[in-house]
C-alpha cells in the first residue's frame, strides 16, 4: 500500500474521547500513536525498541469510515461512530490483556485475535442493530458466529472457534470421500473482515467403483479479524523481556487512567465487569527487577577501539584491529535524606549486587548536594552492602548535573520522591521509589516511576 496523503486527523478524535470515554481518553494520551499503511485497518502492536505497546493505523481505513457514515445520512457526531467504536476496540485489547499475560499456551494465532475481538465487539453491539463497528466486523450472535452468545471471554470464544474448525475439517474430510456416483461434500467457508456467506461449496469424491461427483455443501465461515495484531510480538527473548516490560507500563498508564475516570465520576462505555477486571489487574504489584533489568540492558551501547590483538583482515600488518566491545556506563543515584528506607535500600542493593555480574555502575550519593567522596565504581563480581554517606534534604538537580556532566548512558535514581522536579536528563533516566512516592509522588514526569519493596 502506497503512501498517499490523508486529511484524517488521530488527535482530533481522540480528542472526543474526552466528552464521553475519561478513562479511554486518559489512557490514549498515555499510549504512542504510529501512522502504518502497510496494515488495511489498525491494530496494537509491541515495539520492541522501547517496550511500549502502541497504537499503529491507516488513515484511509478512517476516512472510509466517515464516507461510509456520511453515505448512510450520517451528519455531525455521528459520522464519527465507528472511528470511535475502533480506538475503543484497540484500547480494550490492551486493557483486557490479549496483547500481553493472556496469551494462550501456543501463542499468538488468528483464532485467538478473532477470539478477543468476539469479545470485545460483545460490549460494542447496539440493540438497534447499529453497532460501533462496520457491519464485516466479528459479532457473536451474528454471520458465522450465530451460535456463539454474548458476554463471553476471550479464552471461551477461542475454544468455541477451535472446536467449530475441528468440526468443519472432519466434515469436510468425510465430505471428500463419497461412495461413487454422487458424492456429497461439505465445503468450509470463509468470511472475509469477520462476516461471510455460510454457504459455502464443497466437493466430494468417491474410493469406490462410480464416478466423482460433485455436490453443494452448507459451509461454516471462521471468520477473520478487520484490525491487524501481526507485531503483538514473538517467542524471542529479547520480545519476551519487552512485552514484559510493555504489560508493566501498561499496568501503570492503566492505574492513573483510572485515577482520572473516578475522578470524573464517569468510565464512559466501560461496562461494571470490565471495570471489575481492571480494577482487579490493578492489584497486582509490578516486578520492579525486572523493570531494572531491562533498563540496564537497554542502555547498552557499542564501543569501538583499537587492539593489537585483533588483526585487520583487510590490511593485517598496516593497521591494528578493531574490538568492538559492548558496555553501558550506568550511574545509580542514592537519595541519602534519610527518608529512604533501610529495608528498601537493603532491597534495592540485593538486586543491584545480582546485575553487578553483567555490568558495572557509578553510585552517586547525594542529598541536597552530590557526596563527591563517596563517588565509586561498582565493578562487575563486586558486593556491596547498603551504606549511608549523608543525611540532609533532598534536592534533585544536583545528581541530575553530576550525571549530565560525566556523559552517562543510564540513570537509576533511588528515593523517596520528594522534591521538586530536577533539571532536564541527557539520558534515559528512570526512577526507584516505594510504594507511596510512586503513587503520590511530588512532581509529574513522563520518566518510568517504579516502586520498590521492602525486604
Amino acid at each position: 500500500m502506497t503512501n498517499t496523503p490523508t486529511t484524517f486527523d488521530l488527535n482530533q478524535h481522540t480528542a472526543r474521547l474526552l466528552l464521553d470515554e475519561p478513562f479511554f481518553a486518559a489512557l490514549s494520551r498515555r499510549m504512542d500513536k504510529r501512522v502504518l499503511t502497510s496494515i488495511s485497518t489498525a491494530g496494537v502492536k509491541l515495539n520492541a525498541d522501547t517496550a511500549r505497546y502502541e497504537l499503529v493505523y491507516n488513515p484511509k481505513w478512517f476516512e472510509d469510515c466517515i464516507a461510509r457514515r456520511e453515505e448512510m445520512g450520517d451528519k455531525g457526531s455521528a459520522r464519527y461512530r465507528w472511528v470511535k467504536g475502533t480506538l475503543l476496540h484497540e484500547f480494550m485489547h490492551i486493557v483486557l490483556g490479549h496483547v500481553g499475560g493472556r496469551l494462550p499456551s501456543d501463542g499468538m494465532s488468528m483464532d485467538w485475535n478473532v477470539a478477543g475481538d468476539l469479545a470485545i465487539n460483545s460490549d460494542l453491539m447496539d440493540v438497534d442493530g447499529d453497532h460501533h463497528l462496520p457491519p464485516e466486523c466479528c459479532f457473536p450472535t451474528e454471520g458465522p458466529f450465530a451460535d456463539f452468545e454474548k458476554g463471553l471471554s476471550a479464552e471461551a470464544y477461542y475454544k468455541m472457534i477451535q472446536k467449530k474448525r475441528e468440526e468443519n475439517e472432519s466434515e469436510s474430510e468425510q465430505g471428500e470421500s463419497g461412495e461413487g456416483g454422487e458424492g456429497e461434500g461439505e465445503g468450509q467457508g470463509q468470511s472475509q473482515g469477520g462476516e461471510g456467506d455460510e454457504d459455502g461449496e464443497g466437493q466430494g469424491s468417491g474410493d469406490g467403483d462410480g464416478e466423482q461427483g460433485e455436490g453443494e455443501g452448507q459451509g461454516s465461515g471462521q471468520g477473520q479479524s478487520f484490525d491487524d495484531h501481526s507485531g503483538w510480538g514473538g517467542d524471542s527473548i529479547d520480545d519476551q523481556q519487552a512485552r514484559e516490560i510493555a504489560n508493566q507500563r501498561m499496568k501503570e498508564d492503566m492505574k492513573k487512567a483510572a485515577e482520572e475516570a473516578d475522578k470524573a465520576g464517569s468510565w464512559g462505555s466501560c461496562s461494571a465487569s470490565t471495570k471489575r477486571d481492571i480494577k482487579e489487574m490493578l492489584r497486582t504489584t509490578v516486578d520492579w527487577r525486572s523493570v531494572l533489568r531491562y533498563f540496564c540492558r537497554t542502555t547498552v551501547k557499542a564501543n569501538k577501539r583499537n587492539t593489537v590483538r585483533r588483526l585487520n583482515k583487510r590490511y593485517p600488518f598496516i593497521h591494528s584491529g578493531n574490538k568492538v566491545t559492548r558496555y553501558a556506563r550506568l550511574a545509580v543515584s542514592i537519595d541519602q535524606s534519610g527518608s529512604v528506607s533501610d529495608s528498601m535500600l537493603a532491597s534495592f542493593y540485593g538486586e543491584l549486587n545480582k546485575l553487578s555480574k553483567f555490568v558495572e555502575f557509578t553510585v552517586v550519593p547525594f542529598d541536597d548536594q552530590v557526596f563527591e567522596d563517596g563517588v565509586h565504581v561498582w565493578k562487575k563480581g563486586q558486593n556491596f552492602d547498603k551504606k549511608r554517606y549523608c543525611c540532609g534534604g533532598t534536592n534533585f538537580d544536583a545528581p541530575t548535573k553530576f550525571v549530565n556532566e560525566g556523559k552517562f548512558d543510564g540513570h537509576i535514581v533511588l528515593t523517596d520522591m520528594y522534591a521538586p522536579k530536577p533539571v532536564s536528563s541527557r539520558c534515559p533516566r528512570i526512577w526507584m521509589t516505594d510504594r507511596n512516592g510512586a503513587s503520590h509522588p511530588y512532581f509529574q514526569t513522563n520518566e518510568r516511576v517504579i516502586s520498590v519493596e521492602d525486604k
